[in-house]
């Protein structure tokens, strides 16, 4: 007796779209609480991006319940976007280390010429 796995849709049918509005919405305000309260520069990145994520859960959980593949494509674009920002944030914060010796944000007032 064979047992058949449900489609992928049926799987994400299955969750309550609330539940994933509640976990994006957690994982976006664990992001903005990361880049009030931490001055590190690379720990406010690392909140950037699971603000990002969250943002991306939605279009993922709405676009499959609207079957429409809409959503799913522009996370793509976010993922393109959120890639190019992490090069050229990293590429800023060791240039910055090597001017200051820290990535601590409070001290990038002794940059100004």
């Amino acid at each position: 007796m064979e047992t058949q796995l449900p489609a992928i849709p049926d799987i994400i049918a299955q969750v309550p779209l609330t539940n994933y509005i509640l976990l994006a919405s957690i994982l976006f305000i664990i992001g903005v609480v990361g880049v009030f309260v931490r001055k590190n520069a690379i720990i406010m990145f690392m909140s950037i991006e699971l603000m990002l994520n969250a943002v991306n859960l939605l279009l993922v959980a709405f676009s499959s319940y609207k079957s429409d593949p809409n959503g799913q494509v522009f996370v793509f674009f976010i993922m393109a976007v959120a890639a190019a920002e992490v090069a050229v944030g990293l590429a800023i914060i060791v240039m910055i280390y090597r001017n200051i010796r820290t990535i601590d944000i409070s001290f990038l007032d002794k940059l100004r010429g």
